[in-house]
């Protein structure tokens, strides 16, 4: 029997095996026509992004409403690189938009008013307001000083004083031919009586006076008490008439200081009939507060709430898009995309206890930066701020950036209003393929503001042509970085390393973060040799670094095992017990390394325990595995009868929680060999992922779980005998060290490649799996055989205890039964 199954297992080792040239599949140096990359002269900033490349001129030249771009692919594949490159180019050849402004409404100064100008010219009228009120500050002090202005204010001043003094005068005069004379003080005036010689009447003689003079004497001091009355009142009037003189005046002298400037730079901009509007306003308003550009004294204290340079402040121009130096269309990527970064942004300042706003404080957002070009954000960074969501999608459908905070606050004592901006631009969002799926899903308005999806590629096709593109694209990066040049060798090793990223043979990684990161820790491995030229063992040293710097816990791990702690055997064999293969994955980190999974078998009622389950740690996809072999047992074997078979299988010493199916064929197998109690080769790991009809499916990591299990193996010390069984769809994926190619051209180290559970068993019993013959039976000493005379005899078992539930049954062991 022994001797059978050495036989058997040496013919279906040879039939599996796999042969060196298909476990890896390396890029040939000699193909490229090249010293160095230097000779590479043809840039190419991107590759194997045909389809993204298509979307994004799509959604740039589609101008209807809605087609804004969501950029969706894994992080570091370069999006944001390879829209950047596509929208500047396209940038440079479009009209570059208007700079954009805001000024002081005087009408309404809570409503800022947004004037468009050309490109450039926004600083330049800003710059030149600012002129026009140093010019003011100048002229205005010195025409309201100048000689002519005082004599003229003089000439007013006296002819009120006449006027005054001749109204006096004429009740003066009168008043003495009535026999009445009129002193004036400084506060006040005094009416008395006189005589015919002209000297006052005392009040003694006044007294002695007869009756009818004296009625006579108080009515005329009656009647010119009312004259003088009428005469004070008339006084003020003369002051108001007086200062409405020299209000004129003041203005007809301020006219005469401003309106060359103000029809200076009216000339200036008569093309814009806002500016002119506005010059018009701030004539009118300087007129009228003349006083603020003359220098204010201790006695005439400024308003509450305002500095000396306040007062002029309504005068400036508060700039917020200039495009002086700019050429073409704006392409701005928001880091940071938060409400009042992207929306509204406005500053308040803190005076005498009390928050407060105006135009000046308006700053720009992103949108108004990029508005009239294209603005990149990052939708999950977005999406973290609600009301930047909601403001932009408010903003793209309104087409105008309104400024308005998100949601009332008590922070200003003043609100603005500022008038809207018209909003022309296109707006690409970078996210993966789960929120743009989520947001299609839940926000309606999502698909209908951005139509245009622009899905990345993580692999390209890997042919001669696409080869020698990669190879360009290498040098470009080379050159852009300003590095060492690289030989054809190193090239070809990172395109190999490209390769093995995609877990693909026939295709290469578009993932440029990781390409990026290798070429530039190459170029360092190549300084510290001293040499000039990159060349493959840099490359590998920069590989074999960047995962030393990563390994320390697969090392602990790996120690655990050589030192004992954790059980692996690699030499026996053993019944119920397997080899399985995981991946750890540590942020940018994966690693393999064997687990030993264990199944545990005895009669029941048609029920298989998951140890990890039932302590929930595992996931969903590693319980979906149970559930398909349950299915597989249940169809395969006593297909007339239900299984009285109850189980339990576990992952020795794994502490974490365990996810995925590719453990399933492993499961799968070490339960079979508990149901038959045949003993498993210890020196075979098994990955892969089973189906309920028994096929093996390809899984993920397979250089990984390959390459840890060999490193355990090498260190405990290769027998001749130990390899790993993989799927068969996964020999277009092996890109492996070569270590392991040695060790397999050596005959030290094996790998197969199988279709089927059957497959899998025969490797690692030595036993034919077996096939049903016409009377439906497996052939006698097959895999398949022992497992289900097993079946049987529990089953038998399970209905004699249903008999006799009270009498103990003894399953008597098969192991007597295995002779040829």
């Amino acid at each position: 029997s022994d001797i059978r199954s050495v036989i058997m297992g040496d013919s279906m080792k040879k039939q599996f095996a796999l042969l060196p040239n298909q476990l890896c599949k390396k890029t040939d140096p000699k193909s490229f026509n090249f010293k160095t990359t230097q000779e590479l002269s043809k840039r190419i900033e991107f590759v194997g992004q045909s389809r993204a490349v298509e979307a994004v001129q799509f959604g740039i030249d589609m101008k209807k409403d809605g087609y804004h771009l969501y950029a969706m692919g894994p992080s570091g594949i370069g999006r944001r690189a390879v829209i950047c490159t596509i929208l500047e180019k396209e940038a440079c050849h479009q009209k570059t938009p208007s700079d954009w402004c805001y000024i002081h409404h005087f009408n309404d100064p809570q409503k800022p008013v947004a004037i468009e100008l050309p490109a450039g010219s926004a600083q330049k009228f800003c710059k030149d307001m600012a002129e026009l009120v140093e010019d003011f500050c100048t002229s205005i002090p010195g025409v309201l000083e100048s000689e002519e202005y005082h004599s003229r204010l003089q000439k007013i001043s006296h002819s009120l004083n006449i006027r005054q003094e001749k109204l006096l005068a004429d009740i003066k005069s009168q008043a003495e031919k009535e026999g009445l004379i009129i002193v004036s003080s400084s506060d006040e005036f005094t009416i008395l009586p006189i005589d015919l010689k002209g000297k006052t009447i005392t009040q003694t003689r006044f007294v002695k006076l007869d009756k009818k003079t004296r009625h006579k004497t108080e009515r005329l001091i009656a009647r010119y008490t009312e004259h003088l009355t009428t005469f004070l009142k008339q006084v003020p009037l003369l002051h108001k008439e007086q200062r409405e003189k020299e209000k004129t005046l003041k203005k007809e002298f301020t006219l005469l200081a401003t309106s060359h400037f103000i029809h200076h730079l009216k000339e200036k901009y008569k093309r814009f009939k806002s500016v002119t509007q506005y010059l018009d306003e701030v004539q009118n308003d300087v007129i009228e507060n003349v006083q603020d550009f003359l220098k204010h004294d201790e006695n005439s204290p400024l308003p509450i709430n305002t500095t000396e340079q306040g007062l002029l402040s309504r005068y400036a121009v508060n700039v917020l898009v200039n495009h002086a130096k700019s050429k073409g269309a704006p392409v701005v990527y928001e880091e940071n995309p938060s409400y009042s970064n992207l929306i509204c942004k406005v500053e308040h300042i803190a005076q005498f206890g009390a928050f407060s706003t105006d135009f000046t404080l308006i700053k720009p957002t992103a949108l108004h930066k990029a508005n009239g070009g294209y603005l990149i954000l990052d939708a999950v960074k977005l999406l973290q701020d609600p009301f930047a969501w909601e403001g932009l999608k408010r903003v793209l459908r309104a087409k105008k950036i309104m400024l308005e905070p998100p949601e009332p606050t008590t922070l200003s004592t003043v609100s603005l209003e500022p008038t809207p901006i018209p909003l022309n631009i296109k707006v690409i969002l970078l996210g993966d393929r789960a929120t743009q799926y989520l947001l299609c899903e839940t926000d309606p308005d999502f698909e209908e503001l951005f139509k245009v999806a622009v899905d990345f590629d993580e692999n390209m096709p890997r042919t001669t042509k696409s080869i020698h593109t990669y190879a360009q694209f290498i040098a470009t990066l080379i050159h852009k970085e300003k590095l060492n040049p690289f030989d054809p060798t190193a090239v070809s090793a990172i395109i190999d390393y490209a390769a093995r990223l995609s877990e693909d043979q026939e295709k290469l990684s578009t993932h440029m973060r990781s390409i990026h990161d290798l070429i530039r820790e190459t170029d360092y491995w190549t300084c510290k040799s001293k040499t000039k030229i990159a060349q493959a063992h840099h490359v590998k040293q920069a590989i074999d670094t960047k995962i030393r710097r990563l390994d320390r816990v697969r090392q602990s791990l790996y120690e655990d095992i050589f030192n004992g702690v954790t059980l692996i055997d690699v030499v026996n064999k053993k019944i119920g017990q397997i080899n399985g293969l995981m991946i750890l994955q540590l942020g940018s980190f994966s690693f393999g390394h064997p687990c030993r999974i264990s199944a545990q078998v005895h009669a029941g009622n048609d029920e298989i325990i998951d140890v990890q389950r039932e302590i929930d740690m595992s996931g969903p996809f590693h319980s979906k595995g149970i559930l398909v072999l349950t299915g597989f047992l249940s169809g395969r074997y006593l297909q007339t009868s239900p299984l009285s078979l109850s189980a339990s299988l576990v992952f020795e010493q794994t502490y974490s929680p365990v996810d995925g199916d590719s453990a399933s064929t492993a499961e799968l197998c070490a339960l079979i060999s508990a149901i038959a109690d045949l003993p498993l080769k210890q020196s075979l790991a098994v990955t892969g992922s089973i189906n309920q009809h028994g096929i093996i499916q390809a899984v993920g990591g397979i250089n990984e779980k390959i390459e840890g299990f060999f490193d355990v193996c090498q260190h405990l010390g290769l027998t001749g005998e130990q390899g790993v069984i993989i799927p068969v769809a996964n020999i277009r994926g092996l890109m492996l060290k070569e270590t392991i190619l040695q060790a397999v051209i050596q005959n030290k180290f094996h790998l197969y490649a199988v279709e089927t559970i059957d497959d899998v068993m025969t490797l690692l019993t030595g036993l034919p799996a077996g096939n049903r013959d016409k009377n439906n039976r497996f052939p006698r000493g097959s895999v398949n055989a022992w497992v289900e005379q097993r079946l049987t005899l529990f089953s038998k078992g399970k209905e004699e205890r249903k008999k006799s539930p009270r009498k103990k049954h003894i399953l008597v062991s098969l192991q007597s039964e295995r002779k040829p």
